[in-house]
């Protein structure tokens, strides 16, 4: 199975461009879309999802027209919007069996073994009986996965899902996401490098609407091998070296600000740094945005 993204544009209202001509494809396993808050990914993610519409261009999931086939879609679709709000006073298990019903199962035995198997996948089971509005922010996260999980969809979007979590929840969360990858398309959308990093195999980075790079991480880590330099400065020198350098990150370490900058050749007075993603991340979304982060 494979998701075609062909030209698609999307301009809301108030004049704002969020999706400018992105073409993507998207193949079986785990996709990260990374991008800062605003970039896009939103959008795309609802225009997906069958809850917009876009200006122009096409999306395709194998034969079906995502964009004019919005029912047949729905069917083999789970979604986990970025908001995700839970109905306070009513179960995890009550209110799976709900959304189960709501997708087709009308049969109650069939349902309740659906949900029994989903609350245990998600490691809820023995939390079935608690109302919602008492669960964590991270089992607040898994139980929207479960909902997601209805129905065998074949096409997974979560929206930015890891954010707000501890580091414990965001491993039991990577893991859960992982293994739900092994057998359908699942896009994740965050602005967390470490997510894409952590999960996925092909992945895109978009910035202002537009899709600026995609691939394997690994090949465009690979692609700043020997270009990444990094020194530790005073802080009140930090708008020369913006001046002079293309600054790409900074960060505060022992007191001190450390700058990474890209460049085509070694540095006098820099030392050479091994490239990671949030290099990638930062290199392409810094040039665009016109910053240094």
């Amino acid at each position: 199975m494979q998701l075609t993204i062909t030209n698609l544009s999307k301009t809301y209202s108030n004049g704002v461009q969020a999706l400018k001509d992105v073409t993507l494809t998207i193949p079986q396993g785990m996709f990260g879309l990374l991008g800062p808050n605003g970039a896009g990914k939103s959008s795309l993610m609802r225009t997906i999802a069958t809850l917009q519409e876009a200006d122009s261009g096409s999306i395709s999931l194998d034969d079906l027209d995502v964009l004019r086939q919005k029912e047949d879609v729905r069917k083999i679709l789970g979604y986990l919007p970025q908001e995700f709000g839970v109905y306070p006073r009513v179960s995890a298990e009550t209110m799976l069996d709900h959304i189960a019903d709501l997708k087709g199962i009308s049969n109650r035995g069939e349902r309740k073994d659906i949900v029994t198997a989903l609350l245990q996948k998600v490691n809820l089971y023995e939390a079935r009986k608690k109302n919602l509005g008492t669960y964590s922010g991270g089992m607040k996260q898994r139980f929207g996965i479960a909902q997601a999980l209805i129905g065998n969809p074949k096409l997974i979007i979560v929206d930015e899902p890891t954010a707000g979590l501890d580091p414990a929840e965001r491993n039991r969360f990577h893991n859960l996401l992982s293994e739900i990858g092994e057998n359908t398309i699942v896009i994740l959308s965050t602005h967390i490098v470490e997510d894409v990093t952590n999960l996925c195999s092909h992945m895109a980075i978009i910035c202002l609407g537009e899709v600026v790079a995609k691939g394997n991480p690994n090949e465009l880590v690979k692609s700043l091998e020997g270009k990444v330099f990094k020194k530790s400065i005073e802080k009140h020198e930090l708008n020369d070296y913006r001046e002079n350098y293309q600054v790409i990150s900074t960060s505060l370490k022992m007191g001190k600000t450390q700058i990474r900058v890209i460049a085509d050749e070694s540095l006098e007075g820099f030392e050479a740094a091994t490239p990671d993603l949030e290099d990638v991340y930062f290199s392409e979304i810094t040039v665009r945005q016109g910053l240094a982060v």
